[in-house]
């Protein structure tokens, strides 16, 4: 099969033909139709992930069909069509029987702890615990757009946050992660003010459904502007970029007893930030949620809503390359990236 391998930190892929992976007992070979392009991978590229060895072939957000099956595996056949979460749990553990794979001991995170999707095939273990069914209905592009971004911020908002119609969101950061956050709230009927630095990605964001657009670089004091702007503070708060000045403008958006939530992984020098204990956490009785993926059993309510129209993914992908272009997407990723979500949707070339 082909695939990208990453044989150097923050260097060019090499497109290459490697051995077809081998089938797990209790899983299955998944060829790939669709992988999404993610910061995540950026972090990996950029060789800042410990996870990572080399030589690597990252890709998370994958969707593809099913060509070959494990004998352990029950609940799947070739030719269906698949989407997995980036979090693959046990299936046997305290955590993932009680519903938490994404804290599962033994875990193992596609693209990172082995081989991923920038690839023409990938292997998913424990397919039964971890792999999801796609609806007809949803194509693969829109299920890879859909990765890692759409899943993590709704588990974020409707688990973590537990946001309510009516509320405020004030979303850190408009890129996939936050635009789907503002996606899923405008669909679940809370009020959203996006912020950002970018005037595309804040015209992203109102096309995704944003009532307020903040641009942070005109405003002394971000926090300050979103209380004044949503008359108090937004309800919940969410970190969409992982760095230390989004994640202490978030925490100072929230109105007394908001809740925050962390879902931009930090990295280097952000991964660890000062609290402002008392002035903050303390004195209004903030809320902090970190969160991370969702598990394959939680995708069921997500699909629903897609299905049912409510959520339609393919609005936030804005760009389609094939495989041979994934080192130059992610070295975008350097700067400012463009607005919306790539997906890699050739992977012979």
């Amino acid at each position: 099969m082909k695939a990208a391998i990453l044989h150097r930190f923050d260097s060019p892929f090499t497109v290459e033909e490697v051995p077809d992976p081998a089938c797990p007992a209790d899983g299955v070979i998944v060829e790939i139709r669709a992988c999404g392009v993610c910061r995540s991978d950026h972090h990996a590229w950029k060789g800042v992930d410990p996870d990572v060895t080399l030589p690597h072939v990252l890709g998370h957000e994958l969707a593809g069909v099913v060509v070959e099956v494990g004998r352990n595996c029950q609940a799947f056949r070739p030719g269906d069509r698949v989407t997995a979460p980036f979090i693959l749990g046990c299936g046997h553990c305290a955590d993932c029987m009680h519903g938490h794979p994404t804290i599962c001991a033994d875990q193992q995170v596609i693209g990172f702890t082995f081989w991923g999707a920038y690839a023409e095939r990938t292997a998913i273990p424990a397919a039964d615990f971890n792999l999801v069914r796609l609806p007809d209905s949803l194509d693969f592009v829109s299920a890879a757009g859909m990765g890692c971004r759409l899943t993590t911020s709704w588990r974020a908002l409707t688990d973590r946050a537990r946001l309510r119609p009516g509320e405020w969101l004030a979303v850190h950061g408009c890129g996939g992660v936050g635009l789907s956050a503002i996606l899923i709230a405008a669909a679940l009927g809370a009020r959203v003010i996006a912020v950002d630095v970018s005037s595309d990605a804040l015209e992203k964001a109102r096309e995704m459904g944003a009532n307020i657009l903040l641009d942070a670089s005109k405003v002394s004091s971000v926090g300050d502007a979103v209380r004044d702007l949503t008359g108090g503070g937004a309800h919940v708060s969410i970190d969409a970029l992982g760095s230390a000045r989004t994640y202490e403008n978030s925490l100072r958006s929230l109105r007394k007893l908001g809740r925050h939530v962390q879902i931009g992984m930090p990295v280097g020098s952000h991964a660890t930030v000062q609290l402002p204990l008392l002035e903050l956490v303390y004195s209004r009785q903030l809320t902090l949620h970190g969160t991370r993926g969702l598990g394959a059993m939680a995708f069921g309510q997500l699909l629903d809503m897609i299905a049912g129209g409510r959520l339609d993914p393919a609005r936030l992908v804005t760009r389609r390359i094939p495989l041979s272009q994934a080192h130059a997407a992610l070295k975008e990723m350097d700067g400012r990236q463009p607005a919306g979500i790539t997906v890699i949707d050739r992977m012979s070339v």
